[in-house]
Order: C-alpha cells, then structure tokens, then sequence
C-alpha cells in the first residue's frame, strides 16, 4: 500500500483514540467532574453528534479546497478539539470541547476513505478502506488501552494530551507522503445529493446507523460492564481492551479481504453471526474467560463490517461519493449517539447492565432484515458483484 495511506492512518488512529479513550475512563470522569457514569456515557454521544453535524457541513464547505489541504485543516481541528478537553474543567465544557474536536472526524474519514480507494488497484479497494479504518482499530489495540492507563495513572486529561500529540504526527506524516496533485472530480453539488437521495445509498446509510447502533450499546460501557458484572479489577479493564483492540484489528484486515471478494454476500453473514454471539454475550458476560472470549470473537466480527459498509455506500454513490462516503461517517456515529443514549436510557430505566447485549441484539436483527432487502434489491437490478 501507497505511504500516503498509512499517513492517513497515523491521522485515523489520533482521531479514533480521540473517540474511545473516554469510554475506558468513564468512573474516572465522572468521579473528577462530579457527574454519573450514564450521564458521563453521554460524552459519547454527543462526540458522535458532532460528526453528525459537522460532516455534511465541512465537507460541503471544503468541497472545492484541493483534498490535501482539506485533509490537514481537519487534523489541525482535531489537535484544537483535543487541547481544548484536556483543558476543560466542568462537564459543560468538555462536552463542548468533544463537539469541536468531533467535527472533523465524518470529512476526515469520508474524504480519506474516497482518495485512498483512488490510490489502489479497483480489485483492492476494500483493504485500502481497510487500512484507513486500521488506524482506528490500531486505536483500540494501541490508543485506548494506553490512554486508559495513562489516564488512570495521571488524570484523565493527560490521556488527552497524549491525543494532541498523536495529531502532531499526522500532520508531519500526511505533508510528507501524501501527494500534493490528488485528483479531484468535478461533480455538482446538485449531483452529489441527487446521489445521496437515492433509497440504495440510504438503505447502505441506515445499515451503518443500525450496525453501530448495536455495537455502542454494548462498547459505550464496557468498563462498568466488565467491573461490575465480569468483575474485574481496573487494571484488569485495560488488560481486556488490549484483548479486544487485537480482535478489531484482525476484524478490520478481514473485512477488507471479505470486501474485496463478495462484498453483500459477508456483510449478510456477518449479520447473521453477530446475533448469535451477542445472544451468546449475554449468557457468559458474568464469566471471566467465556466473557473474554466471547467479547474477542465479537469484535473481530463487528469491526469487518466497518471497511464493507464504508465501501457498499462507496459502491452504491460511484457516480458522486464524495458526500455519500462523508455522510456515511455521519451514520456510524448516529448509531455511535444512539447506541450510547439506548444503553443509558435502559440503564436509567432499571435495566441491568449484563442485558445490554440482548438489546443489542435486537438491533442487529433490524440491521439484518434490512440488509436482507437490499441484497433483494441487488438480485432484482443484477448488480454486477458476486452474491451468495
């Protein structure tokens, strides 16, 4: 693969480190800022709310700005975002610190997703998607399990910091490897969302609301879920989240390998077999070692549907991908908002923590049912990609 991937890499595992390192300091947060942990939960959703909102906006604005020079803007955003958490001493304002530092996540992964598709070979799209989202999985093997401890060790606003500097790098990466001369397509802004209307870009749209919406359900609050139901101790937690970081990189090697060769075809079966485990989840997440288990083999599988769906919005947009891609990170992190706000919400409810993966579940049902009907649809117009 072109250096110029992997220096959008090095920007994705900032970006993605940025959004999950809280998820593993969540009682540290709350205990510092005075707050609940299902309220401190929401510091999750609202970074996914500002991908919402600040994807479409940046990426219309940014639309006719050569894409290197978008693309180190956006880093530059994200380094100011984080300064600004580490900084932030009440709740109220590290949340709005999480928004600024949320906007240039969907341009970033949308635009970055778009131009190392056109670095490669048509027959290796899927893994370049792959390597740019690696750098999130990298996040979470490498990021995340750092930032946990650090953030254990120093105050939560060091793992923050940490987070500035990975930008720094990025920076330095993407001016020395990425090429200055990216081609551009000259398409309509009329064109791009005539594109995203179409109902086979949106029903690959919602597929990535439904997907993430089951999997933040559960990964919004792993770290209670695993101190108070696996019971494991706190240097235990980050112990776990190294486990799973090594699950979602070989998810996301996987998913792009799958990708490349039957696309609709394994993101179905990937579906079908995320049910079960989350069934199975709910049964050993009071276990130890079949929890364990349990959880690596589920984030291996969920995280080989994020380089698929990425390229199926790709697929269904070729005409004008630019904003479907970006829009597309929008969705993720809809579902990234909805999933913290439903296991909150049950949680405040009264419900127990260990039936978070049964309504996890019940997403991933939806997820399936609707992926069931857009392989239909491809069968009915004869896609020209192999389904089985």
């Amino acid at each position: 693969m072109p250096l110029a991937i992997i220096a959008l890499t090095i920007a994705t595992f900032g970006i993605g480190t940025s959004e999950f390192v809280i998820m593993g300091l969540l009682p540290e947060v709350a205990h510092d800022l005075g707050v609940s942990i299902p309220k401190t939960g929401m510091l999750v959703s609202v970074y996914a709310m500002g991908v919402v909102i600040g994807a479409p906006l940046l990426a219309i604005a940014t639309a006719r700005v050569p894409r290197k020079s978008t693309l180190l803007g956006l880093i530059v955003l994200f380094i100011i975002g984080n300064i600004l958490c580490a900084l932030a001493e009440t709740y109220n304002l590290l949340m709005a610190a999480r928004i600024i530092a949320a906007l240039c996540h969907g341009t970033f992964f949308g635009l970055a997703s778009v131009v190392a598709t056109d670095l490669v070979q048509p027959n290796r799209r899927a893994r370049a998607i792959a390597l740019v989202f690696m750098g999130v999985t990298l996040a979470n093997v490498l990021g995340v399990p750092l930032g946990t401890a650090i953030g254990q060790a120093f105050g939560w606003r060091a793992a923050f910091w940490g987070v500035s500097a990975i930008g720094i790098v990025a920076i330095i990466a993407v001016i020395a490897w990425l090429p200055s001369n990216i081609p551009m397509k000259k398409i309509s802004p009329k064109l791009e969302f005539k594109t995203l209307m179409q109902k086979k870009v949106q029903t690959a749209l919602l597929l990535s609301v439904l997907t993430n919406t089951s999997l933040f359900t559960v990964f919004t609050y792993i770290a209670p879920l695993l101190r108070e139901v696996t019971r494991v101790s706190e240097h235990g937690v980050t112990i776990v989240l190294l486990i799973l970081g090594v699950g979602l990189s070989i998810g996301s090697v996987l998913g792009g390998r799958l990708g490349d060769k039957n696309l609709v075809g394994s993101m179905t079966r990937l579906i079908a077999i995320l049910i079960g485990i989350l069934l199975a989840l709910h049964y050993t997440i009071g276990f130890y070692l079949p929890a364990v288990l349990t959880l690596f083999i589920w984030s291996i599988v969920a995280f080989a549907l994020c380089p698929m769906l990425q390229l199926l919005v790709v697929d269904q947009a070729r005409d004008a991908p630019n904003l479907a891609s970006t829009f597309n990170q929008s969705a993720f992190n809809l579902g990234n908002a909805l999933g913290a706000w439903l296991g909150g919400t049950l949680l405040a409810f009264g419900l127990h923590l260990q039936q978070l993966p049964l309504a996890a579940m019940a997403v991933m049902i939806v997820a399936l049912v609707t992926m069931l009907r857009l392989r239909m649809h491809f069968r009915r117009v004869a896609i020209v990609q192999p389904i089985s």
